[in-house]
């Protein structure tokens, strides 16, 4: 009986003991509950070189930021759908809207624009927009998405006029107003800065104007701005834009650090969206 009497004794003491200790090893857990971590799906560039700039001003604000480098535009999408990830950064809004509508399932948001890769009308003739003559020839790319984000560009510039309602799948036939008399040439996209040399101007992707020695900050008489379409953002599944965290990761990432970042970072290549 004593043994039996010592042996509960011993028993209680360790149940005690490892009650008391489980309570002490909770203790970190409820500090490190306060860090939320927040994974997000993007592409290696610029995407995931821009989160990479604000991981450490995040995580002053308890935001503990993952990022899930993608090399695709699909999966990031469907990650985000089906809750793998919290949002993604690596699309435009008008590319969201497509897959959106191709895939019925999907309800994916735009919780905010971030920077733009940017299509600007470029010229070796003339110094200004204002200096285009009657009947000029202007060259733009001869893909539909691109052709189409040509037509809004010149648009934009006050140069035709589309019919009511064209969208970024406008073609030369939607041209409603040409006063200019312009005469639309469409070019494979990558041959377009070759053809500078023979047109008035020509609207040149980022990408290719790059390639070709052209800066679209300094060389571009006439560029997409913050109200592009085109605009990068960050996507969230629905509903969740007003996750306080999201919200943070939004302002933070469109701070002046990463305007300065982007502006030195890219000399150009991509511009800031806000």
């Amino acid at each position: 009986m004593r043994g039996k009497f010592f042996a509960a004794i011993t028993l209680a003491a360790t149940l005690l003991l490892t009650g008391c200790g489980g309570g002490g090893g909770d203790q970190p857990a409820k500090t490190d509950s306060k860090e939320i971590s927040l994974k997000i799906g993007a592409t290696p560039v610029p995407h995931a070189e821009l989160l990479e700039q604000i991981k450490p001003d995040l995580k002053e604000q308890g935001i503990n930021l993952e990022i899930v480098e993608f090399n695709d535009y699909v999966q990031p999408n469907i990650a985000l759908n089906d809750k793998e990830l919290d949002a993604n950064f690596f699309q435009h809004e008008p590319y969201l809207n497509d897959f959106v509508k191709e895939h019925t399932d999907v309800k994916i948001v735009n919780a905010g624009g971030v920077h733009i890769e940017p299509m600007g009308i470029y010229s070796k003739k003339i110094k200004d927009l204002s200096e285009i003559a009657d009947g000029a020839i202007v060259s733009i790319p001869n893909d539909p998405t691109n052709g189409g984000r040509a037509l809004l560009l010149l648009q934009k510039a006050n140069l035709l006029k589309l019919k009511d309602g064209a969208n970024e799948t406008a073609t030369v036939q939607d041209i409603a107003e040409n006063p200019k008399n312009l005469v639309i040439q469409e070019v494979e996209a990558a041959q377009l800065p070759r053809t500078l040399e023979d047109v008035t101007i020509s609207i040149i992707n980022t990408n290719f104007a790059m390639n070709a020695d052209l800066n679209p900050m300094k060389d571009a008489l006439f560029i997409e701005d913050s109200t592009s379409p085109y605009v990068n953002i960050v996507a969230v599944r629905e509903g969740d834009q007003d996750r306080d965290e999201i919200k943070k990761l939004l302002a933070t990432i469109k701070s002046d650090k990463i305007k300065k970042f982007i502006e030195e970072k890219y000399n150009g290549a991509i511009v800031p969206a806000f």
